[in-house]
């Protein structure tokens, strides 16, 4: 079970500092290249490398007791909805201002390499939250879940700004994320079982 807890811990490890990096340099170029949504993308990371954060607590502490783990559970849950707000509120902006994606081959990169990254986070994460029971950690996979939902959604909707000029799909895909998102915070709130 010890090894198992030290891989939960360095998977946060890498999320937390996948995510920062990913923020920064997403933060980065969206000012530089005025993307709206590709600065969406880079916020979403830091509000992402929070849960990580929250998982490193879970995992670090001397002691597996179940009050630790039911507090991780609903502070992940708080992140998601955290999350949810945010992409919601940006993607409902960009709607009614109007605001589409800009061309920017830096954004269309970041979401291929998060493709790449985050679905092997994911599935560890997945893995192992099933061998330890963990709810928390399970909780924190739904959220990596929406960081790949979230790069998915920033190259369909900068593909078909580009192919048929319909820049809508990006916050419409992202409202639909952002549904999903309260839903797996809410149920990460309310849930009483801490197995998977």
């Amino acid at each position: 079970m010890a090894k198992h807890k030290t891989r939960a811990l360095a998977l946060s490890y890498a999320t937390v500092i996948y995510n920062l990096l990913e923020g920064l340099v997403s933060v980065g170029f969206a000012f530089a290249a005025g993307s709206p949504a590709l600065l969406g993308f880079g916020i979403d990371s830091f509000v992402e490398s929070l849960s990580g954060m929250i998982m490193i607590w879970r995992f670090s502490g001397i002691h597996d007791d179940e009050r630790r783990e039911q507090r991780a559970v609903r502070l992940v849950g708080i992140s998601l909805v955290i999350l949810a707000a945010y992409v919601a509120y940006d993607a409902i902006t960009a709607l009614y201002y109007g605001d589409a994606p800009q061309p920017n081959i830096a954004g269309l990169v970041i979401a291929v390499v998060s493709l790449i990254v985050m679905p092997t986070l994911y599935l560890l994460k997945r893995r192992t939250a099933r061998v330890l029971h963990s709810r928390s950690l399970f909780t924190d996979a739904k959220q990596t879940l929406a960081c790949i939902m979230l790069s998915v959604a920033l190259l369909v909707g900068t593909g078909l700004h580009y192919t048929i000029g319909w820049w809508q799909a990006d916050p419409l895909a992202a409202l639909v994320i952002a549904a999903y998102l309260i839903r797996e915070g809410y149920e990460a709130l309310a849930e009483q079982e801490l197995c998977c």
